[in-house]
């Protein structure tokens, strides 16, 4: 719930508390430099993506 809170408010932490320095974090940073509002969606995306796969055991 909190990285999902981050990931609203500042996508670019959400996303790197969540997966780390990676391919994603840099995604997110472009998406985030080219306007809030898409760097969010993305955020909010990946981590309930990543959420939904830590439960089933995938991750």
């Amino acid at each position: 719930m909190f990285k999902l809170l981050l990931g609203l408010i500042l996508p670019p932490v959400g996303i790197f508390l969540t997966y780390g320095i990676g391919v994603t974090l840099f995604i997110n940073i472009g998406l985030t430099l080219l306007g809030w509002l898409p760097g969010s969606i993305h955020a909010l995306w990946a981590i309930s993506k990543y959420n939904e796969m830590n439960k089933e055991g995938t991750v």
